[in-house]
């Protein structure tokens, strides 16, 4: 039987902590919770760029934000103190490869130490249910053979950021066991492969470099257009998320990481495949290979998300080309002058048709 993670029954009156409701996904999960009813709070650092999905849809008039650093363990613990969650999806991170090559201290202080943190701040929290750690398909030992990795394999990272995510997984996993689950409180991680859709403005990102190009009437730039990674809309992505959540808190016999990622069966897309299909949808644009491609990435990443589908009954409703149909359709918005809040609930409540039509 299916977990329904967008059941507002569930959300309704719940108490939230959403750390990273500023970013790209965060902003896309707060104004879904609160859509569904729930009291959310949210804690994260300021946006980064401008535009930004927090700022065009004005997330802080449906949570409680707070703007504040991981890293300063007072201030969070204060928020969480004043929140009293009894649901925390902690989704704040240093979430750049690239970035993590040049500042890999402050990656590791944030990804770990700022994960540290929130869990210490939740040992005191009487109220608190069920804690869901997201961090990244990025997560596993790549030896780059086109192995789809499950969550049994090893954990591992060659560049610092998918090293402190991993770090992160093992945090949360020693604090759950150490401190959480004798008392009833069911803590995880979930594991998202490559989301992408509308609103996301990230520096060293495909979609919104591609968006950044077109605007530019400049040729978009590939550094590894060969690449392979796991695609995935932000909403599928949300909705496997919120139906983990859901039962975890209601005590379903869950595994305690799980993969979220593209249908078992679809085949791997590369980066430069992905670029075509993103500028066909969005009326043009050309590309050519970077000189450079900078520090190491991997060029093959997979990731098996069956045991998701099987313990949740959580299925995409827009794998493949709705994916690019979706996310073309909101920045197509964004370039005609639309209120882009309206824009962004207009998905959500699309998205949730297509979910109560095939549940």
């Amino acid at each position: 039987m299916a977990i329904d993670g967008l059941d507002g029954k569930f959300w309704a009156g719940k108490r939230v902590l959403l750390t990273g409701h500023t970013g790209f996904k965060g902003s896309w999960a707060a104004l879904w919770l609160s859509r569904m009813g729930a009291e959310v709070t949210g804690y994260s650092l300021a946006p980064e760029t401008d535009p930004n999905l927090f700022g065009l849809a004005n997330v802080d008039d449906v949570v409680r934000s707070h703007i504040g650093d991981l890293r300063d363990a007072a201030a969070l613990s204060a928020v969480v103190s004043a929140a009293k969650p009894e649901i925390v999806i902690h989704m704040a991170a240093q979430p750049l490869v690239r970035r993590s090559y040049v500042e890999p201290v402050d990656t590791f202080a944030t990804n770990v130490m700022g994960t540290v943190n929130l869990l210490e701040a939740l040992r005191g929290c009487d109220a608190l249910r069920t804690v869901l750690v997201v961090t990244t398909d990025k997560v596993y030992e790549n030896s780059e053979q086109g192995i789809s990795f499950r969550e049994e394999d090893p954990l591992g990272g060659y560049d610092p950021y998918s090293a402190s995510k991993a770090a992160a997984e093992i945090v949360t996993s020693s604090y759950a066991r150490s401190f959480f689950e004798h008392r009833g409180v069911r803590v995880a991680t979930a594991r998202g492969g490559n989301v992408i859709g509308g609103g996301d403005f990230s520096e060293d990102r495909l979609v919104p470099d591609i968006w950044r190009a077109l605007r530019g009437g400049e040729p978009l730039v590939l550094r590894n257009p060969s690449a392979a990674r796991p695609w995935q809309h932000v909403l599928d992505c949300l909705s496997g998320y919120f139906a983990f959540v859901r039962g975890l808190s209601e005590n379903a016999d869950l595994p305690r990481a799980l993969n979220f990622g593209p249908p078992p069966d679809a085949a791997p897309v590369t980066v430069a495949a992905l670029a075509e299909a993103v500028q066909a949808a969005l009326g043009g644009g050309v590309w050519e290979p970077a000189n450079d491609t900078g520090p190491h990435e991997m060029m093959a990443l997979e990731i098996d998300s069956r045991k998701a589908r099987a313990c949740l009954g959580w299925k995409d409703r827009l794998a493949g080309e709705p994916c690019v149909t979706w996310l073309a359709e909101w920045y197509r918005a964004l370039n005609a002058g639309a209120d882009m809040r309206e824009e962004t609930f207009r998905q959500i409540a699309s998205f949730e048709v297509l979910h109560k039509g095939e549940s």
